[in-house]
C-alpha cells in the first residue's frame, strides 16, 4: 500500500480504518510486511513489520540512443569516463553525437583521438568548454582552442581524479599542493598548511555520467577490467544520472559483493556495448 494510505495529512500514524491494518506497506521505496501478532503487543496499529524483498526496477535498455533520448539537452555537462580510448564508452558517445546536442562541458580524462571517445563530439563541434588532464592525442581540439572556439580547464591528473571523487562523496572542495605556484592557481585560493602552501580546488559533478564497464547485473552493479577501470569508478558516482555500457549483463547474485567496483545504487541505466574496440597505437612486429 501506498504510504499516504497509512499516515495522515499530518504525518501521524493511522490507528483505525482499513489503511493501518493491511499487511504490507511501502516506505522510502522498500516493502514491509507485518508480521503476525506477538505475545504481549496489542493491536494498535504498532506491530512490528520485517522488510520484504521487493523487484528490482529495470535499467536494461534496448541500446544507447534509447538510454539517451530523454536525458540530453543543450548546454548540459556530461562526464566520459575512459583515458585515451580504453575504457571509452563509444556507443553512448556515438549516440550523444547523433543526437546533435552543443554548446556541452564535457568532462574526462583525456579527450580522446580525433575520431574516438570526446574527438567524435569535438568533431561535429558539441564541445564548447572542456575539464581534462591530457589533451595531446587530438588535432581537432588543438585547432579549436587554438582558434577560440574551445574553452579548456587545464587539470592534473590525480587533481581531475580528486575532484570527481570529491563530488560524487558531495565534498564542495579540498585542497591540495599540486599546482601551487604555477598558472594552475591562477584566481585560486591557497593556504597554509604545516608550512606549506595548498591550493583550494573545487569538486565536479555532472548532469550525466557515461562509463564503460566489463560486467554489470541486472541492478547495475559494475566490474571494469584492467586497465579500462581508469577513471571510471569515479565518473559513475560524480552526476545526478549514470548510464553505463558493458560488455555483459548477469543475473543479480552472479558478482561476488567484494568484486564490486561501482554499486548498482549509482548505475541508473545499462546498454549492452556493440563490442568496438578500437586500438589507439597499433605496433606489429617486422618480419624478420
Amino acid at each position: 500500500m501506498g504510504l499516504g494510505k497509512l499516515f495522515d495529512s499530518n504525518g501521524r500514524r493511522q490507528t483505525s480504518g482499513s489503511g493501518a491494518h493491511n499487511h504490507c506497506i511501502e516506505l522510502h521505496g522498500f516493502a514491509f510486511q507485518r508480521l503476525p501478532q506477538l505475545h504481549g503487543f496489542a493491536d494498535n496499529g504498532l506491530a512490528p513489520y520485517c522488510r520484504r524483498p521487493k523487484a528490482t526496477m529495470n535499467k536494461v535498455f534496448t541500446n544507447a540512443q534509447v538510454a539517451l533520448q530523454d536525458v540530453l539537452r543543450d548546454g548540459m555537462t556530461l562526464a566520459i569516463g575512459g583515458f585515451g580510448i580504453a575504457g571509452i564508452p563509444h556507443d553512448l558517445v556515438d549516440a550523444v553525437r547523433a543526437s546533435g546536442v552543443r554548446n556541452l562541458f564535457v568532462i574526462c580524462g583525456t579527450a580522446g583521438t580525433d575520431d574516438f571517445g570526446v574527438g567524435a563530439l569535438l568533431q561535429g563541434g558539441q564541445v564548447s568548454r572542456l575539464a581534462s588532464s591530457y589533451v595531446g592525442e587530438n588535432k581537432i581540439l588543438e585547432r579549436q582552442f587554438l582558434s577560440g572556439q574551445l574553452q579548456i580547464d587545464f587539470t592534473p591528473q590525480g587533481t581531475l581524479a580528486e575532484k570527481l571523487r570529491a563530488g560524487g562523496a558531495g565534498i564542495p572542495a579540498f585542497y591540495t599542493k599540486t599546482g601551487v605556484g604555477t598558472v594552475v592557481a591562477e584566481g585560486k585560493e591557497t593556504r597554509e598548511f604545516n608550512g606549506e602552501q595548498y591550493l583550494l580546488e573545487t569538486s565536479l559533478f555532472a548532469d550525466v555520467s557515461l562509463v564503460k564497464a566489463w560486467k554489470a547485473d541486472q541492478s547495475g552493479n559494475l566490474v571494469y577490467r584492467y586497465t579500462a577501470r581508469n577513471f571510471n569508478p569515479n565518473v559513475a558516482c560524480a552526476s545526478h544520472m549514470t548510464i553505463a555500457e558493458v560488455e555483459t549483463i548477469v543475473e543479480n547474485g552472479a558478482i561476488a559483493p567484494d568484486a564490486v567496483h561501482t554499486p548498482g545504487i549509482y548505475t541508473k541505466r545499462l546498454v549492452l556495448s556493440q563490442g568496438r574496440k578500437p586500438i589507439e597505437n597499433l605496433t606489429l612486429r617486422k618480419e624478420a
